[in-house]
Formats: C-alpha cells, structure tokens, sequence
C-alpha cells in the first residue's frame, strides 16, 4: 500500500521557512468553466458529548458548596486527571483557580502543566510554568515533551536551553522529548551534542534514551550504520529497541537482514513480539513478495492473541493484495472484529489494485467515516484503472464537500485530466493548482509537466521545464520531457534533449530513459545512436530489463536491420508476448509475410498465447507473403473467439479486409464489412477504400468514400485518401468539395517529410524545400538526376499532382517531392555504391516510387525508404513491395 502523506504530518518549519501547504483548504471561488469547482460547505460544528458537560458541572458545583475540597491537594489532582480524561478545560481551570489560594505546592504545579498540555492550551501551561517559584526537571520536561509532540519543536529547544542555563540537570524522559524536538525542526547539530551530554551524564545505559537516539539517526541522517552502533553498544534491551531496528531495516528494504533480526529476537526467548514488531515483518512479507512467509507470520500473530489487532489487519490487507488473491483479501476483511478507517481505505486500494472497480465504490459508499485519504484512495483506484473521468468528477466532490486538499489529491486529479487527454481540462486543472498555491509543489510541479505532455501541451511542457526550480532534483522531469517529445511525434528533438543533457548530467539513465530514447531512434532510423544506446546497455547491466530488450529488437527492425533484430531475440533469456510482437512487427515493416507465419508457428509450439495485437501483426502478415494465403487468412480471423477467446476488433476487422484487397477480393471485403456484427468504424471501409486505390477500382471506391464521407471521421487522413482517389480519377470538383470540407472541420493534412542520416546529423526535407545549406548543390544534382532518369526511361506521372494546375506546374510539383530531395543529398554525400538510408513520415506517392526505382539502375546503388506501410527496398530498378503499398 502507497503511504499517503498528509500535509497536518508534515514537521512544522522554522518560522522563517515558507509553507508548502496550507494546513486547512483554502476557500475555493466558483469557476466559471466547465470544471467548475463549487465552494465547499461549512462543517458542521460537533457538540462536546453530555457527560463531558456534566462533569464539569457536578465538578464546579462540588467545587462551589464544598470549599473544604479546595484545600485538598489530592482532591485537586484527582480533578486536575478528571478534566484531563473527559477533554474538560473548564474543571482544569478551576482546579488551577483554587490552587492560586493554596501554598505553592510543585506537584501540583507540575501536574496542573501536563494537564493544560494534554488539553491544547500551551499558553496556560506555560503561565502555569512562569508562576513557579522552583521549577523542577519535571516541569521542564513535560514542558519540552508537549511542545515537540505539538510540532513546536523551536519551542522546545528554546525551554531546553532556559534549563540547562538555570542549572537544573535533564533526566532521560528530557533526553527522550528533546531528541523529538530535535527530529522535527531538522536540528542535526544540536541532535550529536545531545548524544554527546547523553554519554557524558551516563545516560547511556537507560534503554529509553537509546531507543530514542536510534529513532534519531534513523530519521534524521537515514543512515544505518549509526543506529547498529548505538544498538550494539546498548547494555540491555527492550522490544522498542528491536523493532526499531527492525523497522528501520525494513524502510530500507533489506528484508532479508529484517527477517533474520526477527529470528534472533525470537531465539533470545525473553522478548516476545508486539503489534508493532509483526506489523513491521509483516511489511517486509509484503515489500519481498514473500507470501508464504507472511501466512507464517500471520499463523503467529494469531498464536500469540494479535488476531483482534488493527494494526496488524490493517498490513494483512496489504500484503494479502500485494501476494495473494481477491477472494483472500475479501475473507480476511470480512472476519475482522474491528475496523477504522484505514482499514476501509485498504480494502478500497485492494479492489482496485485487482481491477474490481465496482466493489471498491461499494466498499467506499459503506464506509461509516470518510477522511479525505479514503477519497485519495478511490481516485488513485480510478487513474489505476483508467478510469480518468471518474476521478475527475470525484474530485469536484471533494471540493464541495470542504475536503482538505492534498498533494496526493492534486496529483491524482492532474493524472486523472491526463487519462482523459482533454486540453481544455488539463489547462482548467493547471490553473486551480496555481491560483490556490499548490503549484510550488515539486510532485503537483511535476504531474502538471507530464500531464501537459500527455495531452499534447509540449510548448507548454517546455515552458515549466525552462523555469523547473535548479534546487530540485531535475532528473525524473527531463525523463518526462525526453518521453513527451518521442510520444508527441518529435524524435529529433527528443535525440537533441537527450544529447543535451547527456552533456549536462542533469538526466540519470534508467530503464524508462533507454526504453524512450531507443523508440526515438528507432522512429528516425538512427541506426548509429541505437547501437551506442545498446552497448550502454549491455555495459550498465540494463540488458536485463524486459522492456529494454524489447525496444532493442524494434529499434533495429525500424532501422532496416532485420538480423541483429533477431540476433537479439534470440540471445533473450525470457521473453513475454510483447518480445514476440516486436518480432513480428518488424518482419512485418519489412513485408517478409512467410518470416511472420514461422515465428507464428514458433510461438505456437511453445505455448504462448496470443494476445489482440499479435492477432492483428499476423492477420496483416498474409498480405506480404509470396503465395496466395488468403484461405488461411480467413481460418484465422474466424477462428480468434474459439480459439483464441479474443474478440475481433474493428483493427482485426480492417486488417483482413486489407489482406482481401491486396489479393483483388474486394467484392469479398465489401461484403465482410457489410457483416459485422457491430457498426465499422471508419478505419475498416478506410482500408476497403486503400485496396480500391492500389487496384484502381473505382466502382467500389466511390460507394466506400460515399461512406466514409457520411460517418464524418475525426482524422485528416481519411479525407485525404478520398480526395485522393476523386483526383486520380480526374474529378477535381469532388476532390476540393472533400478539401474544404476537411479544412472547415479544422483538419490539416501532416506536412510530407524525408530525412537522411548522414554523419551522426539529421537532414530533413519537406517539398520543394530550399532551407538547407546545401541547397544549390541538392537541386542542381537532383536535377541531372532526373535527367538521367529520364533518358533511362522515366516519365513523371502528373496523376499524383493533387492540385488543378498546368501541366509544367505539375512537373515542377514533382520535381521536388521531398523524397527525391533527400535521395539527391544521399548520393551526393555518401560514397560510391554505398546504400542510401531514407526515411518518410507519410506513405511515398506513385511517382517518387517509379523515381526510385530508375535511380538504384543509373546509380547501381541499392535505396532503401521507409514510409508509413513499411521499408522499400529498391535494386536493380525493382522494389520489393511489388509495387503493392
């Protein structure tokens, strides 16, 4: 279970620190947007229970027509632990009135201190202090006790000060409470000289101040070495001593030194284990994934009487969720005799962690007292579970319930706005955690960055990276950054990031990191770069992490190198589905159909189950195999619910269709979309429509775009396709009717781009682009290029030219595809029959593939292009798409 920090837990700073948090929610202004945040109820006030208001009746009532009790100090302090027990301020301070009629007495003065400690009222204790004649060792402590367990720490400190200047010795109950003072203002030095008057006073042989003096290292420096010394050097011991070592161990994850130093506890014989030692074994049952064991633990707090604990339950639940299963969690819930709120949060964090959101709203909706880490809870169970929405609109209730507000909660909602991938949301959401001061906060800080980069918002991304405070540590923000720009389609500047911090140090290289720059190198063909990420790997150890490996094998596979690919795969000593699918992809990038069906049959025979996309990877294979396969195509995706229990979706639906088209079965596929049991979104008539464009049927291509046309697609490349194919076949009216059509829905066609590699630098292209330094040299060796195509035989195809234009403009169209471009700069900057690298970020036209195909003759150099349906490889005047993409 994630421990939720709550900002009234938080140590209260010196006063010259600025809080972080306010300690109550700060009043909230109606919104006028659509997340509008309502202003929260008042509280409603709870009333002290009758019998506290007749105690202090019958008190001062005694205390009225009994005077004689006045005189008695005893008296007095049995009424001094009455108000205490029954909260009583008013009985406090009459017994403190009638003791101003008596002779000072110390105790009495002592206790009348603690009493106002006890009930808040620190100004009371302290007049109460100021108006003793003698104050003992006993005062000051309580004094110096109270303050730092009301996180007055600087108080404390200040009244630790006053007694060792009026020359009253501590006790170990001050060493005790001073140490606590010490731990909450942050008070290193002052802590080792405590240590030192602890070992000057012999101090050190009272088991409480060492356990006390552990807790401070502990807590303070982190460090556990210290606290093993103080441990070793104690002359006897108690069971705080060995669970505070326990727990520090097990805070530090070394479970294994936690379970022995439980064992020798156990041996010793004399101590036996508390709540507190089996919650802490019971903790690292959990954090170790040590299930059996914690069933033993778990039979042994039983045998000891622990089966009614809270506390314990409480971490049963937990490592039940982490380590067993919901029936478990469910059974154990169930049977407790008690239960608080904390044990309702848990079993809410359990459902969700098994996905069972349903039962978690239950189990929340049943709980007899909400906090506002119950609520924190069920919105992490909603982002856990993609359940973004719902967090969102929990959230506002929060609000309108005068809920405080804390990091934890800001953190879900933000993470909640980023599920849901709405702009205008997110940008609401940022402008709450601004205008109430929570974005100072590095976590809600840094949830707003990654939240602004999943929803798209890189300029903003970059705005709160460039003012990121240089204080905090910056590494997980520039690893958000580096993924933000690979996911937001931005690979080069994802390559220039990490470059540039590679050059600062301000970015730790991690699994994530690895995984995101290799899918950045992978998306530019930046085979060079990949290889050094590799090593990198293989040196640091990092080989070993599944989702390395993985990126490793698609990294390769979209750099055109098949062999090291599967060199890779091959060498994996574990492999999962995702390992598969990276395999099959890239034979699939590589239109090797017959390579797909042998891994395919290789998964089989090992056992490994399918999921939904390798279905979709295989379904798409039959479309680059050298024979006609579509029979066992179509046994395939017939077979996936018997067989396999997964449910075609509309991508399994538009790969078959497109595996139909590419065999010229288009009757057929019209036919399948016509069946589906579900309405066909426009992706699967889009593939229909693709396959009547490779195979020039009109017929069927005007009724699919008439189609597409009346569900209204969302995506500009839709529109494209169909204005596409009215121009190919002359009808240009149709053509711009769909063109502005897209424009007036605000859809943009993504600009044509081409890149090359070329010594370690990315040159990049769009058409008729004129921004390179090598301009001149680029158009003038393109155009004797063309030239010399043309004198082999080629013809520019004007059909391409998707503008009503004349025909010498339609040739100058051409001339400077962007594509053609980057082919002219890597002849002109590569050596003699060395192969030329390009990439495309949109399929290749027609024209630009014929192009290709005369230049790998006049050259006698293989071109490699790789478009978005995959790699062309073109040798010797042939490509090997068939010209079929």
């Amino acid at each position: 279970m994630s421990t939720i920090i709550h900002p009234q837990n938080h140590p209260v700073p010196l006063p010259h620190h600025r809080h972080l948090f306010p300690t109550k929610p700060p009043p909230y202004p109606p919104c006028s947007s659509s997340l509008s945040f309502p202003k929260p109820k008042p509280k409603s006030h709870h009333h002290r229970p009758l019998l506290l208001a007749s105690t202090t009746a019958v008190s001062c009532h005694t205390l009225y027509y009994k005077p004689h009790i006045c005189n008695d100090v005893n008296s007095l302090l049995t009424l001094l632990n009455l108000s205490v027990q029954y909260s009583d301020a008013e009985l406090a301070k009459a017994v403190h009135a009638c003791s101003l009629k008596l002779q000072e007495d110390t105790h009495l003065g002592n206790s009348l201190v603690l009493a106002y400690l006890k009930l808040g009222l620190f100004n009371h204790s302290l007049n109460v202090f100021a108006s003793l004649s003698c104050p003992n060792v006993v005062t000051y402590s309580s004094l110096i006790s109270g303050f730092a367990k009301s996180n007055q720490g600087s108080k404390a400190i200040e009244l630790f000060m006053k007694m060792r200047t009026e020359g009253i010795e501590p006790n170990e109950f001050t060493f005790v409470a001073i140490l606590s003072a010490c731990i909450r203002v942050l008070e290193s030095e002052l802590g080792f000289q405590i240590h030192g008057l602890v070992v000057k006073m012999g101090f050190l042989d009272s088991t409480f101040v060492a356990n006390a003096l552990m807790g401070f290292y502990w807590k303070f420096t982190g460090i556990l070495r210290l606290v093993f010394k103080v441990f070793d050097e104690m002359p006897q011991r108690d069971v705080a001593s060995w669970n505070t070592v326990i727990s520090c161990l097990v805070k530090e994850g070394m479970y294994e030194k936690a379970f022995e130093l439980f064992r020798v506890m156990q041996g010793i014989g004399c101590f036996r284990a508390d709540f507190f030692t089996i919650s802490s074994i019971l903790s690292a049952c959990e954090g170790s994934n040590a299930f059996m064991k914690g069933k033993e633990v778990h039979a042994h707090a039983i045998r000891i009487g622990l089966e009614g604990n809270l506390s314990v339950n409480n971490v049963l639940i937990g490592l039940y969720t982490q380590c067993g299963r919901v029936r478990d969690v469910a059974v154990l819930f169930e049977s407790l005799p008690i239960r608080d709120v904390i044990t309702w949060t848990q079993m809410i964090t359990a459902y969700m962690e098994f996905g069972l959101v349903d039962l978690a709203m239950k189990v929340f909706n049943e709980m007899p007292e909400k906090n506002c880490i119950s609520y924190n809870a069920l919105m992490a169970g909603f982002c856990k579970n993609g359940e973004g929405l719902k967090a969102v609109k929990l959230f506002i209730e929060m609000v309108e319930e005068g809920l405080e507000l804390t990091d934890f909660s800001l953190s879900s909602v933000i993470n909640a706005c980023a599920l849901v991938m709405d702009v205008k949301a997110s940008e609401q959401i940022q402008g709450f955690c601004l205008k109430f001061g929570f974005g100072s906060n590095v976590c809600v800080e840094a949830a707003l960055l990654d939240m602004c980069i999943r929803c798209g918002r890189m300029a903003d991304a970059e705005k709160m990276f460039r003012i990121w405070p240089v204080e905090h540590d910056n590494s997980v923000v520039c690893t958000s950054m580096l993924c933000g720009y690979a996911r937001n389609g931005q690979p080069d500047e994802a390559v220039l990031f990490f470059l540039r911090c590679q050059l600062e140090g301000t970015m730790d290289l991690d699994e994530v990191t690895l995984t995101s720059i290799l899918g950045a190198c992978g998306t530019l063909g930046f085979e060079k770069m990949g290889e050094q990420i590799h090593c990198y790997a293989l040196k640091t150890g990092f080989v070993t992490d599944l989702g390395v490996l993985n990126s490793i094998i698609s990294m390769y596979a979209k750099c055109g190198n098949m062999n090291d690919a599967i060199k890779v795969f091959d060498i994996m000593p574990v492999r999962d589905i995702v390992s598969w699918n990276a395999l099959i992809a890239g034979h699939i990038l590589h239109r090797q159909g017959d390579e797909v069906l042998a891994v395919w049959s290789a998964m089989e025979e090992a056992g490994i189950r399918p999921d939904t996309i390798t279905l979709f990877l295989v379904l798409s294979a039959y479309r680059h195999t050298n024979l006609d396969l579509v029979d066992d195509c179509r046994k395939l995706f017939l077979s996936m619910r018997t067989d396999y229990n997964i449910e075609p979706t509309s991508q399994h639906h538009a790969s078959f269709v497109s595996v139909l088209g590419q065999w010229g079965l288009l009757e057929e596929a019209e036919e399948t979309i016509e069946n589906m049991t579900v309405e066909p979104k426009a992706s699967v008539w889009r593939a229909l429509l693709d396959s009547c464009r490779i195979r020039l049927n009109t017929t069927i291509g005007k009724r699919v775009a008439k189609r597409i046309l009346a569900m209204k697609p969302q995506d500009p490349s839709t529109y494209i396709l169909v204005s596409n194919l009215y121009s190919a076949s002359g009808r240009w009216h149709c053509s711009e009717t769909v063109r502005e059509d897209m424009r007036e829905k605000g859809f943009r066609k993504n600009p044509a781009r081409s890149w090359i590699i070329h010594q370690n630098n990315i040159h990049p292209f769009y058409s008729r682009d004129k921004s390179h330094p090598q301009t001149k040299d680029i158009y003038r060796g393109l155009e004797i290029l063309v030239m010399e195509c043309q004198k082999a035989g080629y013809v520019p195809d004007t059909s391409f030219v998707l503008h009503e234009v004349e025909e010498h403009q339609k040739k100058e169209f051409l001339l400077y595809h962007s594509a053609k471009l980057a082919a002219a700069y890597g002849i002109l900057m590569t050596k003699h029959r060395e192969p030329i690298r390009i990439v495309k970020n949109i399929h290749m036209c027609g024209d630009c593939h014929t192009f290709m195909k005369y230049v790998s003759i006049i050259t006698k150099r293989e071109i490699l292009v790789r478009d978005a349906s995959g790699f062309h490889c073109f040798r010797n005047g042939q490509c090997c798409c068939k010209d079929y993409w």
